[in-house]
């Protein structure tokens, strides 16, 4: 069994990664498998994306297609199901409280919420708390996100100084998180969206396409060949924590 830390910074493009200056960017790809042409779902909205990556179906299949999330008609085991059903314990550490309802009541050990809105540095004791906890617990699988990124994005612009400071800020909690723990966790870095101008939710391959970067011993680093979806993550996730996809799912595991 592998520990899994994912580690998703909202609206963060591939380009966006790999013009932020962070010197970490080069290290982290040289010792991942990646791509940087992973495709979201539409809408490429927040909520309909994570729930796309945790559900593993697309909104028309989960019925999220707004950032207000509506009870499922028909409900499908999230990721967080499937590993608590397996003996896995999960922890979750956020700064947007609407990703609350990603895991239902009892699938985790601990959930950690620091409100975007009102906290200065949120994304920074997103990852200290989370640092703090996995350091003491050793959760099978954390859930670490950041969100000041998008934020950053629909006040100032992607692509901007400030959206791009906020990447290069993301990246450096990215690092401390990998130095302290990559010895014991795979990790999956990814995000749920990009955007452009000062919004996303479109078709566009600026809003459409997203990073994902798996660090540790069961891959290989270099380029990921073939088409690769945000559903893939969580069939992935339960492969590397043994545990089993649900049957609904549609995504794959990319071990």
């Amino acid at each position: 069994m592998n520990k899994t830390i994912l580690v998703l910074t909202d609206g963060l493009r591939p380009d966006a990664l790999l013009g932020c200056g962070h010197p970490y960017v080069n290290e982290l790809i040289r010792d991942s498998a990646y791509t940087f042409k992973a495709r979201t779902v539409i809408p490429s909205v927040t909520l309909p994306c994570h729930f796309s990556l945790f559900l593993s179906a697309p909104p028309e299949r989960h019925g999220i297609i707004t950032n207000v999330y509506t009870p499922q008609v028909r409900p499908i085991d999230g990721l967080c199901e499937r590993l608590s059903d397996a003996g896995r314990s999960c922890a979750f550490f956020y700064n947007w409280a609407e990703l609350r309802d990603l895991a239902r009541p009892g699938s985790l050990v601990h959930e950690q919420l620091f409100n975007i809105y009102h906290m200065s540095d949120s994304d920074g004791r997103v990852a200290a708390a989370a640092a703090g906890f996995i350091e003491a617990e050793k959760p099978d699988f954390a859930f670490v996100y950041m969100g000041t990124t998008d934020e950053t994005g629909h006040n100032k612009g992607w692509m901007t100084e400030p959206y791009l400071k906020t990447v290069n800020s993301a990246v450096g909690h990215m690092r401390d998180l990998i130095e302290k723990f990559g010895d014991e966790y795979v990790f999956v870095i990814t995000a749920d969206h990009g955007g452009h101008d000062r919004w996303h939710g479109t078709e566009l391959d600026e809003d459409m396409r997203i990073p994902v970067l798996l660090r540790g011993k069961p891959f290989r680093p270099g380029e990921i060949s073939g088409p690769v979806s945000i559903m893939d993550i969580a069939p992935t996730v339960t492969t590397l924590l043994e545990a089993s996809p649900a049957r609904e799912w549609e995504g794959k595991s990319l071990l």
